[in-house]
């Protein structure tokens, strides 16, 4: 990569009525200069990016990106629209959240003029009405290889009449460590379904699809903040599902103590999923880190190592279970076979379990579905025992 002309060379004005300038700048100096939709307002953010094809709408509302600027590697952004507004408080897809999470998003090639059979908006419409700048005209595939290559980094997202100074003094940001994790959690407990069966499903971020998925298989869900008294709430519930979420785990001291808790007084299942799979591991006494290159996109492999098939999984994480520092009584259970990092734990003598992929994933490969089926089988034995 050889700076920022060679990714203004390749803008392409998307519309003459939004055509002021847009610049990204990252922590190591690197500047991109495109044109702007979306909101305009300039925002931080830690800058990262996703592999993925298809699938900007789930993206966008996925609470693990809450805080951040995420790049879109494909070239194509915009092109089948944004579905019709979801009803408040419902459950409705595509949406994995109720709002944009997202600080701001970069894309190669926006298209206004979108064409698909639910859509109702374009994706300029959507990021204007939720406050989210967003950028186009710039190689995203360029500017994903200098984040590879320096590891992800925080930028800025302003229009490029504002001033580097004005820029780091004005833009909006989510703190990272503790506001982020308030932010996504609802802010009590709620109960979707009447199945025969209670799922306690811990949220410090959770997709939507999550609590669908199982719904879908015929439990009832609670769905409680990570900060409400889970001990109490267990006492209700067949099984525990700890979700995924945004941020460092070791942010989440409170819930890590509080699983911990469950860990010695809790004998049903208990399934983590993407950050739940790091906050179950450091509630059992083992370490996590901070990966050098993030796993985001829908085709990262693991395979399971007690059966040594292979999956194609979704993922949306930067941290990492260390393998090294499990307890004696626990085992990895996947590995990502692109670069060996952990993807999955098990206790050896309890139903506690987690992997750190999206079983879930919508748009994304459903090759890992039938970790729910388990899940609820054994809490199904369990509740019957």
């Amino acid at each position: 990569m050889n700076g920022p002309d060679r990714l203004e060379n390749l803008a392409v004005r998307p519309d003459a009525a939004r055509a002021a300038t847009v610049r990204l700048t990252l922590d190591d100096g690197t500047q991109v200069q495109g044109f702007g939709f979306g909101a305009t307002r300039p925002v931080r953010g830690e800058v990262v990016f996703n592999t993925a094809m298809a699938g900007y709408v789930e993206a966008l509302t996925d609470p693990s990106y809450c805080g951040q600027i995420l790049v879109l590697t494909y070239p194509l952004v915009g092109n089948y629209g944004v579905p019709e507004p979801r009803r408040p408080g419902s459950l409705d897809g595509p949406y994995e959240s109720g709002r944009i999470q997202v600080q701001g998003l970069v894309v190669q090639n926006y298209v206004e003029a979108y064409s698909h059979h639910a859509a109702r908006r374009s994706l300029h419409e959507w990021l204007s009405a939720e406050g989210i700048p967003a950028l186009t005209g710039v190689d995203t595939r360029l500017l994903t290889r200098r984040l590879r290559e320096h590891g992800t980094m925080q930028g800025w997202l302003v229009p490029s009449s504002m001033s580097e100074d004005d820029a780091r003094k004005h833009a909006s940001e989510v703190d990272m460590r503790e506001e982020v994790f308030r932010t996504v959690a609802p802010r009590e407990p709620v109960r979707y379904g009447d199945g025969k069966h209670t799922v306690l499903v811990v949220d410090a971020g959770a997709k939507d699809n999550i609590v669908r998925s199982l719904l879908a298989r015929g439990v009832s869900v609670v769905r409680a903040p990570w900060h409400a008294n889970l001990a109490q709430l267990a006492e209700e519930a067949d099984g525990i599902l700890i979700g995924n979420g945004p941020g460092d785990p070791k942010d989440l001291a409170p819930l890590i103590g509080q699983v911990r808790s469950l860990l010695d007084s809790y004998r049903k299942p208990i399934f983590g999923v993407c950050l739940g799979n790091q906050i179950l591991a450091l509630a059992a006494g083992a370490d996590t880190y901070k990966l050098p290159y993030a796993h985001r996109g829908v085709n990262q492999p693991v395979q399971d190592l007690l059966t040594r098939r292979c999956y194609i999984t979704s993922q949306n994480h930067g941290y990492a279970v260390s393998d090294q520092s499990l307890p004696k009584d626990w085992e990895a259970w996947f590995v990502n076979i692109n670069d060996g990092t952990n993807e999955g734990i098990r206790s050896r003598h309890r139903p506690y379990f987690s992997i750190q992929f999206h079983p879930e994933a919508h748009p994304g490969p459903q090759d890992t579905e039938f970790l729910f089926d388990d899940f609820l089988r054994l809490v199904e034995a369990m509740a019957q025992g």
